[in-house]
């Protein structure tokens, strides 16, 4: 099944970046499946309210048109190629041939950032088997806190979910880690956090990486935390967990710094969503939103809600800065 291209472009794109990671250094991204096409409908999601809720795998997108558009990346050389982008990538029927046919064409390793929502089926776990590194989710240590944060596919289970990620351990032989996002009012709480922790140790992956709400949420009530709440909460878990922090050395590479600068330019003009930004710029939604994070914490612009949409603008105070 092929998606139709997304508004006002001629086709869809399948590759962002690179750009800046917290953990991969300069990532390129390859999205796989249509807009907010997934298994959950988290809370805490940047990129907003899911619009597809499926537990379908489809080939989305046909996959030699994935790898002629990565070919002519390639030249970038990344640290990392990034199967994520802006719905689950699992989705992908074909997510193991393309890992293959990455890894016959590059030696540049290949990361999965997956919810870990469909790990159960042995199938995907058997797709991801030749990845160099996966990083599935965890953020909740119960049926209950699971319904509540990533509000999942009904054909998905705590339970179900979790033993697919300690299932995905006993073949898999790459780096396995784990994102947990710690969030004030639901996850933060020692106990709640405890029951993360718990089911970490189950799952046995080679680390546990902390992370929080830093960008505009799918809800507002999906409220992030403060550094000194989560180093506390990282030692809750055995290894004591990581931290993510900013990337700060990569946000100081040229290429991110110019287009950071035409984003912020953008914005002097106009209020814009992510969507605008994406769209004016010929960027991916993905990149969009990594330069407005950047450009956010450092107070150069501001969220502000239009005519019900959430929108960005340069900061008044620092427009010419």
């Amino acid at each position: 099944m092929t998606n139709n291209p997304t508004p006002g472009s001629q086709k869809a794109r399948h590759i962002f970046g690179p750009v800046p990671s917290r953990r991969l250094g300069r990532s390129l991204g390859v999205d796989l499946v249509p807009f907010k096409t997934c298994t959950y409908d988290c809370i805490y999601c940047q990129l907003g309210r899911t619009a597809n809720l499926t537990v379908d795998r489809q080939e989305w997108f046909p996959l030699d048109e994935i790898v002629e558009e990565l070919k002519g990346k390639l030249a970038s050389r990344p640290d990392w190629i990034t199967l994520s982008g802006s719905g689950e990538p699992t989705l992908y029927s074909r997510v193991g041939e393309l890992i293959g046919r990455i890894r016959s064409l590059t030696d540049i390793p290949v990361a999965v950032l997956t919810n870990g929502s469909l790990l159960w089926q042995a199938d995907v776990r058997e797709q991801l088997l030749e990845a160099q590194l996966v990083i599935p989710s965890l953020d909740a240590g119960d049926g209950r806190m699971f319904n509540a944060v990533n509000r999942p596919h009904p054909s998905i289970s705590f339970e179900l979910m979790r033993d697919g990620l300690a299932a995905f351990r006993d073949r898999y032989h790459g780096r396995y880690w784990l994102e947990v996002f710690i969030m004030g009012g639901h996850t933060a709480l020692k106990d709640e956090a405890l029951k993360i922790a718990a089911c970490a140790d189950r799952i046995r992956t080679d680390l546990v990486q902390l992370n929080t709400v830093t960008r505009p949420p799918a809800e507002d009530f999906a409220a992030g935390v403060d550094r000194t709440l989560l180093e506390k909460i990282a030692l809750l878990f055995t290894p004591p967990a990581e931290v993510i922090a900013d990337f700060r050395g990569v946000h100081g590479a040229a290429e991110f710094s110019a287009t950071r600068d035409m984003v912020l330019d953008l914005l002097r003009r106009r209020p814009c969503t992510i969507e605008d930004i994406a769209f004016g710029l010929g960027i991916h939604r993905n990149e969009a939103a990594k330069y407005v994070e950047y450009l956010l914490g450092r107070r150069l612009t501001e969220q502000v809600r239009m005519k019900g949409r959430t929108c960005f603008r340069a900061c008044p105070a620092r427009q010419g800065s």
